[in-house]
């Protein structure tokens, strides 16, 4: 069942949802982060790369940036975020997510890393052994 639509003021509102803007106009009709096809997982970990400077404010290269990717810069300044935890926060679509964070990768503003997979962690029983000896020094 569809909520009825109404016009206020020159917008148009869902009756439940509010103002309605669709995720291909945030990313500017892409579906696909860059031209480098870079793929981001749920829990790939973003971080505001410190090297880029204030460019993200809307100096230098951030005048570019719309307010989606400065709001995504804004989530990642205080603490590395998670892609999941990013499109919870700024209430957008992991798809519309994973475009804007493919723009501010290709303009050096964050920095992706992947967690450590746990078949790469060691081992409990070589962790325990090494807990064991450091008690014993």
């Amino acid at each position: 069942m569809r909520a009825k639509a109404r016009h206020v003021d020159g917008r148009w509102y869902d009756a439940d949802a509010g103002p309605l803007v669709r995720p291909y106009a945030l990313t500017g009709g892409r579906t696909k982060p860059g031209p480098h096809g870079v793929r981001f997982d749920l829990i790939a970990l973003v971080v505001v790369d410190a090297a880029a400077g204030g460019a993200g404010d809307g100096a230098g290269g951030g005048g570019l940036l719309g307010p989606e990717h400065r709001a995504l810069l804004g989530l990642c300044r205080s603490e590395t975020q998670s892609v999941a935890e990013l499109a919870a926060e700024a209430d957008l679509p992991v798809g519309v997510v994973r475009v804007l964070l493919g723009d501010l990768l290709e303009a050096g503003q964050v920095k992706v890393s992947r967690p450590v997979p746990p078949a790469r962690l060691p081992e409990l029983r070589i962790l325990r052994e090494v807990i064991e000896g450091l008690r014993a020094l």
